[in-house]
């Protein structure tokens, strides 16, 4: 069964060029890996700083190999510092 995950991430707006080359990143090499059907990032257009990564994975499995990836590791370490808040994350399955 596909999972869907919406993960939303508040960044400082003094750190917005850093932010979208770390997310460019992130896309890109997510995107290359195994069960990955859909992983696009979203800029909020009234919340300057505001984004959605919108993630379709093919199952739970392949997204928790997702998790142990270095390129997301290296992600969060480095965006941790220039987020305002800490990242909510939704996960879940078609109902419809």
């Amino acid at each position: 069964m596909n999972l869907h995950i919406i993960a939303l991430f508040k960044f400082n707006e003094n750190y917005l060029m850093d932010a979208v080359e770390l997310f460019q990143n992130l896309v890109k090499e997510t995107r290359k890996e195994e069960g990955c059907l859909q992983y696009d990032l979203i800029e909020d257009k009234d919340n300057k700083g505001t984004f959605f990564l919108i993630e379709l994975w093919e199952s739970v499995e392949h997204h928790n190999r997702h998790i142990g990836q270095d390129h997301l590791l290296d992600f969060r370490k480095d965006a941790s510092r220039m987020m305002e808040s800490s990242t909510e994350v939704y996960k879940g399955f078609k109902i419809y």
